[in-house]
């Protein structure tokens, strides 16, 4: 299977479309790891995206009268505007399903490509049912975006040009893995020719399809999967990528959201390149190889697979780059309700850099601060800054993994619930669609009342989102029957001491 693999890949047709791009050395990320680090630039391909050599190598194998007919896929992202450039370069008529949630840069770029776009659902699984449906009523052939050997191939060039660009030694290649077209055609490519070179998949944390896959010895469903790697974001990985890769991939690495942000930094600072996150997936999990393992002296490549963000979402991927070089820690810290008190609070943390200062009133003794402090990478300075204080009698909550304080409890004020009246409190992630909030109220029983609502736009798919309700006994147990039936994903956050120090 290994042999007819690579095959297809030397045999893939997509330099008609696509570009052999570039591998950039990463001169900063290098003398700070003390490794050669590498980046494959996929992010300057005409579509921004390594998305169009399997397009334009699935479009190439069909048949005349397949082309006459036309071509479908369902995507809200590279994928689709891959497909779009490929079957305008053939002269293939193109239709593109996207969920009404896609950003409407991403529905423009589509259509400026020239394929006709049809929004529909909710979510990925609706557009992909209407999609299939499409092709049995019209006669369509459908595009995968990655479960397809053709598909495979022909991201497998990747591989091809990175061999050929770089014949010196190289320990190992990260690959961001959704669907998994990419790394299986990258690992079936390296491992035939140079099998010492380790093939590790980086994943999102909270899309790890693969690494559930490797784990389970075959291919799982995830519950959930979290959208803020949108490319990336995918439930199961492929059933002919899991096929060719299950005995080729050396190790699989999940990242988080911060350190997909501090990625994207990396990459600016060493290639003014701007990469989605997705696209950064690969640099996060090459760091955090280093970290585990203390390489040094290795030489190390990983693939920038795309540049496709809202420029609005670069604010929030900024704002959490800190948190994710472990740059700066995120306290809550307890002084005296008395003047003087914010004077002996920074003499304490002396000369270090107050990136955040936020100040609650809690009762006439003492009040609650909520600060950002510049500290070293690695941990120990946080820890370190938290015993100063500690010994200084300072009370003090580390919050800088806390999800709800750094996308909420930073950003909110005002008062307090009253005591005597129960306040639940729930984090969501809302389609970024009109009608999302009235969908979200009309649903939740009318004798509920709102107490807080905090709502970002970070750009993404899906909008975060913070809600405070106060409930009606007979309703206390089943608060969550009533949220399941709206659909959103949503975590409890009653219990978070963020919110109970700040905003109880």
């Amino acid at each position: 299977m290994l042999e007819a693999t690579v095959k297809k890949i030397l045999q893939a047709r997509v330099y008609d479309a696509a570009c052999e791009t570039p591998i950039s050395s990463a001169a900063f990320l290098s003398r700070r790891f003390g490794n050669t680090i590498l980046i494959k630039r996929e992010d300057l391909q005409p579509v921004y995206s390594f998305k169009i050599r399997g397009a334009y190598n699935k479009m190439a194998q069909l048949t005349d009268e397949q082309k006459a007919r036309g071509v479908i896929a369902a995507s809200a992202g590279n994928h689709a505007q891959g497909l779009a450039m490929a079957a305008t370069r053939m002269g293939v008529k193109a239709t593109i399903v996207m969920p009404r949630i896609t950003p409407e840069i991403k529905v423009a770029a589509v259509r400026a490509r020239g394929a006709k776009v049809v929004l529909k659902g909710d979510a990925f699984s609706e557009a992909a049912e209407h999609a299939r449906e499409q092709v049995e009523e019209h006669g369509y052939t459908y595009i995968p975006p990655f479960d397809d050997i053709d598909v495979l191939a022909g991201q497998g060039t990747v591989a091809v040009e990175m061999l050929r660009q770089h014949a010196d030694p190289l320990d190992a290649v990260f690959v961001p893995v959704g669907g998994g077209g990419l790394i299986a055609g990258v690992a079936a490519y390296i491992k035939y020719l140079r099998p010492e070179i380790k093939v590790i998949g980086v994943e999102s944390e909270d899309s790890a399809s693969l690494k559930a896959a490797l784990d389970a010895g075959r291919r799982v469903t995830l519950d959930q999967v979290g959208v803020f790697a949108e490319g990336v974001a995918v439930a199961q990985v492929g059933e002919v990528p899991f096929a060719v890769m299950k005995d080729l991939v050396d190790d699989v690495i999940t990242v988080t959201a911060d350190e997909m942000c501090a990625a994207v930094k990396d990459i600016f600072e060493d290639t003014r390149a701007v990469s989605e996150t997705s696209g950064a997936l690969s640099l996060a999990g090459l760091k955090k190889y280093i970290q585990q393992t203390g390489a040094q002296g290795e030489t190390l490549m990983c693939v920038n697979s795309g540049a496709n963000t809202n420029f609005d979402r670069l604010q929030h991927i900024a704002e959490r780059t800190s948190l994710g070089e472990q740059r700066e820690a995120i306290l809550a810290v307890t002084i005296a309700e008395k003047p003087g008190s914010f004077k002996k609070f920074c003499r304490t943390l002396g000369k270090r850099m107050v990136t955040e200062f936020s100040y609650r009133y809690a009762d006439d003794s003492e009040a609650h601060i909520f600060v950002g402090v510049q500290v070293k990478p690695g941990g120990d300075d946080r820890q370190a800054v938290i015993r100063k204080l500690q010994e200084a009698g300072y009370q003090v909550e580390d919050f800088t993994d806390n999800e709800l304080a750094k996308l909420h409890i930073r950003h909110l004020s005002g008062g307090r619930p009253s005591a005597d009246v129960p306040e639940e409190l729930y984090r969501f992630e809302f389609p970024e669609r009109p009608g999302a909030l009235m969908n979200f109220l009309t649903k939740l029983p009318h004798n509920w009342n709102i107490s807080l609502f905090h709502y970002r736009n970070h750009g993404a798919a899906y909008g975060r989102v913070l809600v405070g309700m106060q409930v009606s006994n007979g309703d206390s147990d089943h608060v969550e029957e009533h949220l399941d039936a709206i659909g959103y994903r949503y975590w409890q956050e009653s219990d978070n001491p963020a919110y109970r120090l700040f905003m109880a």
